[in-house]
């Protein structure tokens, strides 16, 4: 089973790589008809202006033996759908490599820092396929959060990754499920929530008029208000998850199982400085003095400390925590 994991997981990979370049085909030749058209308008407007000003226009002439033309199928669209299609098998493989891994290991598959990248990756991807199919506007999105996903499932093979075994002593609770899933959830909330964030910081540049890189990457996803509001969506509903993961069960289990609520251990320290950061954006979003962009530099932030918590404690710190090679 533990092999039969690993292969579910490198075909998740190729599958998450392959939708990836369906995104990125409709992301770069998907001509968007509606938007399309409305840039168009202006431009014909603008034709329409001689020298001696505005003429009206008039109604496009219709031949009565020539009906008008349906649209023709915008191929890139097609392509946006492959891609979600392919994605929804990259997430089904990633569960399946996820459930052969707990049967290999008789226990929950969250027990190391493989395996709870393996587990958030897996929420964050989830969310999204969620996220496309409620909102198909955002679908260009998918290039990002695609590649993202990639980065992650890369770091944890060539970085985290660590055999199936037994749980440290440490972690034999049934709080490791409580605390460790709330955990998961939220984080691979914030994982998604990072690549809206991102995006709408560029399209807003692009619609304050910047051409240079990477503003122009902003050109075909959807409008800055759109992004920004999806954006803080995700964060909410992640924080009260974190808030409950973290310094709620967190702290519980700490008590019940070295005697203390807190200890300085480093990650508890990121821990709570995550949950400081994002509690910051969330006051700065309903703040209206705060700029949009100051508050969602400050959601991202909030993603590096998560990075930081996940990576360097994991690999450079020594704690209670110290998982990282833990089978």
């Amino acid at each position: 089973m533990a092999e039969l994991s690993n292969q579910l997981m490198a075909a998740a990979v190729l599958a998450y790589l392959f939708a990836m370049v369906c995104y990125a085909g409709e992301y770069a030749f998907g001509k968007r008809s509606r938007v399309g058209r409305a840039a168009v308008r202006p431009v014909e407007a603008k034709q329409l202006v001689g020298a001696g000003g505005p003429v009206a226009a008039d109604p496009p002439a219709v031949a009565d033996d020539n009906p008008v033309q349906p649209a023709r199928r915008d191929r890139g669209e097609l392509i946006g759908r492959i891609a979600v299609g392919i994605n929804v098998v990259a997430v089904l493989l990633h569960l399946g490599g996820l459930v052969t891994r707990g049967v290999a290991a008789d226990r929950m598959p969250w027990g190391n820092m493989y395996e709870y990248i393996l587990s958030t990756t897996f929420i964050a991807s989830a969310v999204w396929i969620g996220v496309v199919l409620a909102r198909p506007a955002v679908r260009h999105l998918g290039l990002f959060a695609s590649l993202a996903l990639v980065v992650m499932l890369g770091a944890a093979t060539m970085i985290a990754y660590t055999p199936v075994g037994p749980l440290v002593p440490a972690l034999n609770s049934y709080w490791f499920i409580i605390h460790v899933s709330t955990i998961i959830i939220g984080s691979g909330i914030f994982l998604i929530g990072a690549v809206p964030a991102v995006m709408y910081l560029i399209r807003n540049g692009y619609e304050e008029g910047r051409r240079t890189f990477p503003y122009t990457l902003g050109k075909h996803v959807p409008a800055a208000v759109t992004l920004e509001r999806l954006t803080f969506r995700l964060h909410a509903f992640a924080f009260p998850l974190f808030t409950f993961g973290a310094l709620i069960a967190g702290p519980i289990w700490a008590e019940a199982s070295w005697g203390r609520y807190w200890g300085w251990d480093p990650k508890e320290v990121w821990a709570f400085i995550s949950w400081v950061v994002y509690a910051g954006y969330l006051h700065a979003r309903a703040t209206p003095s705060v700029k949009r962009t100051v508050a969602t530099w400050i959601a991202l932030l909030g993603f590096v400390t998560m990075l930081m918590n996940l990576f360097g404690v994991n690999l450079f710190f020594e704690g209670l925590h110290s998982y990282a090679n833990a089978g």
